[in-house]
């Protein structure tokens, strides 16, 4: 998972300087012409050079928050469609050059406009793929700068440009929330702000937020476990991390351990599955809350790895097992649950803001043939439930096909199926209502999901 991007220390004095902007909008570029191709960031931004990485991911993330807009002023700038290295070229400066205040101020990037076109036409004269139309860019660009006005009102006429997000999802969110729908899409546009889950197996939340304080990193406690900071943080800094001290996980991702364990007392002898782990932070919550006999799946090797190393950081053990759980005919071994974490896949699309290229990798086809996966988890998953036992359904989505509508269609195929207090849908930042499960003091949950079922006794 990559988390948010936050801005590039300030240069020590006497410190060598740093990679150029030019340099930095190069692999930005090649960035966001691999999600265009349809590659996810988390896949592509590993490959960028370490000393890269920061500035671009945070360049990138930037352009991706702004694409839709980008490609309304480039459809008028170009009289045919560039080559798709130069228009994610021509894109990336687009985005950092727009008349944004509130968006430039959260992202912390700031250049002035002629020095964007100077650095652009350089990054492509450093490129083969784009060398042969750095006149090109230059002049596109300088356009842009003399005709801003004029081009920025008629760009913003659309939709897309306007809120940045494909029509489809616009329209799912007018449906889905009409009272909310432009709150979450300005929201998704904002960086989350960095979240701590405190190890209370390892230190308690007062000591650590004063272990923070110590470093000048100021905090705000945030449900049993969490801490939000003011400002991200490498992990490198954070104390004890290495230890197991504290994890990175968003405030709603937090909620998952209290709502299914809340109401009795757990010991060692109770069998929790975890069905969709990976990569582990939601299993090590329900560790660090309770002595639990945890099994652990994911259907990918690579990614079961990551929730190994996960519990290893953090000094917890469980049972992690690489399987379908969709398929508990290959794994189960016939002895029931009592409690189940169903954290299904799903679209992701309340998690925008830390992963600005779902929106433009997803397809409105995806929601329907997710649904279907998340229902067939559920069917597969609930004769596994002894009775009087607990499945927890989440899913990191604001689509009600993925959340209220997909349990209350189950609720309706099984009558032995209790609906207990829940959340429901958490929407992402600011947009999400007022209520006894929405206290994070700054910036809000991302976009959840969550609704327990109870199954009845005979």
């Amino acid at each position: 998972m990559i988390a948010s991007a936050s801005p590039p220390a300030p240069r020590p004095p006497g410190a060598p300087l740093g990679p150029s902007l030019a340099t930095q909008l190069r692999h930005t570029a090649r960035c966001v012409h691999a999600v265009e191709q349809g590659q996810s960031l988390s896949d592509v931004l590993p490959q960028v050079s370490a000393e890269l990485r920061p500035g671009v991911q945070a360049l990138t993330f930037h352009v991706l928050r702004h694409l839709g807009t980008a490609r309304a002023l480039l459809a008028q700038l170009v009289q045919r469609k560039p080559d798709a290295a130069v228009q994610a070229l021509l894109c990336s400066a687009l985005s950092l050059m727009l008349e944004d205040a509130e968006a430039g101020s959260s992202s912390g990037l700031h250049y002035a406009a002629h020095t964007v076109v100077n650095q652009a036409v350089d990054a492509a004269r450093q490129d083969r793929g784009t060398a042969r139309q750095a006149a090109f860019i230059n002049a596109c660009l300088r356009r842009f700068l003399r005709e801003r006005p004029a081009l920025m009102a008629e760009a913003l006429r659309q939709p897309v440009a306007r809120w940045n997000h494909p029509t489809w999802w616009i329209e799912r969110l007018q449906r889905d929330h009409p009272d909310h729908w432009q709150a979450i899409l300005a929201a998704n546009n904002q960086p989350g702000p960095m979240t701590l889950r405190v190890n209370r197996r390892r230190v308690e939340r007062t000591a650590y937020q004063q272990a923070l304080q110590a470093i000048g990193v100021a905090s705000t406690p945030v449900g049993d476990d969490g801490l939000v900071l003011d400002a991200p943080q490498p992990v490198e800094r954070l104390p004890g991390f290495a230890q197991g001290h504290c994890s990175v996980q968003d405030a709603a991702a937090q909620m998952a351990a209290k709502l299914l364990l809340e109401g009795r007392t757990w010991t060692v002898a109770d069998r929790v599955l975890d069905a969709c782990a990976a990569p582990g932070g939601k299993t090590a919550h329900l560790l660090e809350c309770a002595d639990l006999n945890m099994l652990a799946l994911d259907v990918d090797a690579r990614r079961c790895e990551r929730v190994d190393d996960t519990l290893k950081r953090l000094g917890l053990s469980a049972e992690v097992r690489c399987a379908d759980a969709g398929q508990p005919d290959a794994w189960w071994d016939g002895q029931p649950f009592d409690a189940i974490l169903l954290d299904a896949p799903c679209t992701a699309s309340g998690i925008v803001r830390r992963h600005p290229d779902v929106r433009w990798l997803r397809r409105a086809s995806d929601v329907d043939q997710l649904v279907k996966v998340q229902r067939n988890l559920l069917e597969a998953l609930w004769p596994l439930l002894k009775p009087g036992g607990r499945l927890l359904y989440a899913t990191c989505s604001v689509f009600r096909a993925e959340g209220a509508d997909q349990v209350q269609a189950f609720l309706e195929r099984h009558t032995d199926a209790v609906h207990r207090p829940s959340p429901g849908h958490l929407l992402p930042g600011s947009a999400a209502p007022a209520g006894e499960f929405n206290d994070n003091p700054l910036g809000g949950y991302d976009g959840f999901f969550y609704t327990r079922m109870d199954k009845a006794a005979p």
